[in-house]
């Protein structure tokens, strides 16, 4: 199978990406908002995806984190989202922490404007974030789960209802809830990932214990409550 260590981390289509990812990510979806599409592969082979770009609404997240840098436009700048990491059981254990380090190392060198880095860990169907702790990440959010919606089967995420698709529809949460929609039980967790000297959490660096202590862990998709 090889070693993590093997791993070739490199630049790929958003096509192949995106194709991978809807086959691979729990969720079966893909982020519109991906820029930087940086593939996996061992043996010369593809065996995971990783996806950056922009949040859904840039504007809320900036304040999270401060730097030296008093200029707006430059602020724009120097984050980067983690949206969408998929891997295949091709990839040997370590894998995730190992191509995130590889992924900010190659972003420090070619995208030296970016100062931090922001991710999310869906404590309702897949994990707490163990991979963001292993790799150095700050827990700076535990929320109880109130953007993914299960109606009829089928998540919905509350940021999807202002696709305009579903704007035609005359469908909003509110709506969805009156029609028996319900949020998932569980909790989101937000993570970041400091790359500059200069950049400062401007929110509280919450504790790992804390993740157990209000009863948001989860693995591979099991809760607490489930194991």
């Amino acid at each position: 199978m090889g070693r993590a260590k093997d791993i070739v981390l490199k630049v790929i289509p958003s096509k192949t990406a995106n194709e991978f990812v809807k086959r691979y990510h729990y969720s079966g979806k893909v982020v519109q908002n991906s820029t930087l599409h940086l593939g996996a592969f061992l043996n010369g082979k593809l065996g995971g995806v990783m996806q950056y770009g922009n949040p859904i609404d840039k504007r809320k997240v900036l304040p999270l984190v401060s730097t030296d840098n008093k200029s707006i436009n430059a602020k724009w700048n120097e984050m980067l989202e983690l949206n969408r990491m998929a891997f295949s059981p091709i990839l040997p254990r370590n894998s995730e922490s190992r191509c995130i380090s590889v992924s900010i190392r190659l972003i420090r060198k070619h995208a030296p404007q970016v100062k931090w880095i922001l991710s999310f860990a869906d404590g309702t169907q897949c994990g707490d974030g163990t991979i963001y702790r292993a790799s150095g990440f700050h827990l700076t959010q535990i929320g109880k789960n109130t953007q993914l919606m299960e109606y009829n089967g089928q998540v919905i995420a509350n940021k999807t209802l202002d696709n305009p698709n579903f704007k035609k529809l005359g469908l909003s949460s509110g709506k969805l809830k009156k029609m028996g929609a319900k949020p998932l039980p569980g909790f989101q967790l937000r993570y970041i990932y400091l790359i500059s000297p200069d950049a400062k959490l401007a929110v509280p660096d919450i504790p790992f214990s804390k993740i157990a202590e209000v009863g948001a862990t989860m693995y591979k998709g099991k809760s607490a409550r489930e194991a």
